[in-house]
C-alpha cells in the first residue's frame, strides 16, 4: 500500500489581513486556520504532512501543535516554487495531496473523495474544482467537447469564452508523487508574474502521458474550498463552521 502524503502551503504573509500575524495562524473558532487543513489531510488518509513555511516561520511552527514536517520557502516565488521546497519530502512514492493553509473549511470527507477518484481513474494529477455562481478571480477549469478536463486558465490569461466558465480551480490537488517531482524540475517562470505556477505542472504531467482530471464539488460543499484572505472572510468561515 503506497503512502499518501500531504503538502500544505503556509508561507505567505497574507497582506490583505492587515495584521502582523502570518495569515494561516489567524484563528477560526479558537484554532489556527492551518490546523483544520492538517486535520482534513490526515482524515483523508495522509500519513505524513509537510507544512511549507516562509513569512514568520517560527510563529507558524509554534502555532501548530499537530505532528508535521516542515520545509522552508525563503523567497515567495509562486506556488510551484513553494511545493518544490518540499521535494525531498514528496519523493517518488505513492501520491501527494497539495493544499492551502488558508482554507479552514475543507473536510477530510471531500479530500477522501478526491483521493478515491484519483486512484480509480489512475490519474497523474486530479484537481479539486467547484461549480460557483461567480467565478471572478479564480482560475477556470477548461474542458473539451466531451467534458474531459484539458487545462486551468488564470483569470488574467483567459479569453472571454474561458472566463464565462463557472467551474473554478480550488487550488487543491492530488498528484502521483513521481510525476509531481519530475514536473517541478521542469517548471519555468516565463509569465507575467515571473512566478513558478503549480498549475503549469498539469500540462507537463500530460506530456509525460499520464491522465489528468478535475473533480467538481457543488452545492453546500462549495463552501469548503473558500480561501480566507481578509478578516471579513475569516468571520464568514467561522459562521459556516458554527453552522455545521
Amino acid at each position: 500500500m503506497s503512502r499518501l502524503k500531504a503538502v500544505i502551503l503556509a508561507a505567505g504573509k497574507g497582506t490583505r489581513m492587515n495584521s502582523d500575524l502570518p495569515k494561516v495562524v489567524h484563528k477560526c473558532m479558537d484554532q489556527p486556520m492551518v490546523h483544520y487543513v492538517i486535520k482534513a489531510a490526515k482524515d483523508a488518509g495522509a500519513l505524513d504532512v509537510c507544512v511549507i513555511v516562509g513569512y514568520k516561520a517560527g510563529e507558524v511552527k509554534s502555532a501548530i501543535y499537530d505532528i508535521v514536517d516542515y520545509a522552508e520557502q525563503t523567497e515567495q516565488l509562486g506556488t510551484g516554487h513553494a511545493v518544490k521546497c518540499a521535494k525531498d519530502f514528496i519523493g517518488t512514492e505513492g501520491d501527494t495531496i497539495v493544499l492551502c493553509g488558508d482554507t479552514p473549511l475543507i473536510t477530510g470527507e471531500t479530500l477522501k473523495a478526491l483521493v478515491d477518484t484519483h486512484k480509480k481513474e489512475a490519474n497523474g494529477v486530479t484537481v479539486l474544482s467547484a461549480i460557483v455562481d461567480d467565478p471572478t478571480g479564480y482560475g477556470r477549469i477548461v474542458r473539451d467537447a466531451e467534458g474531459n478536463f484539458t487545462k486551468i486558465v488564470e483569470q488574467k490569461d483567459g479569453t472571454e469564452e474561458e472566463l464565462a466558465v463557472k467551474e473554478i480551480n480550488s487550488g487543491m490537488y492530488i498528484f502521483n508523487s513521481e510525476a509531481l517531482s519530475a514536473s517541478l524540475e521542469l517548471l519555468s517562470n516565463d509569465n507575467a508574474a515571473g512566478e513558478y505556477y503549480l498549475t503549469d505542472t498539469i500540462a507537463l504531467i500530460k506530456k509525460i502521458g499520464l491522465k489528468s482530471s478535475a473533480m467538481a464539488v457543488t452545492g453546500d460543499k462549495v463552501n469548503e474550498i473558500k480561501g480566507v484572505n481578509t478578516i471579513p472572510q475569516l468571520k464568514e468561515a467561522e459562521e459556516i463552521m458554527k453552522n455545521r
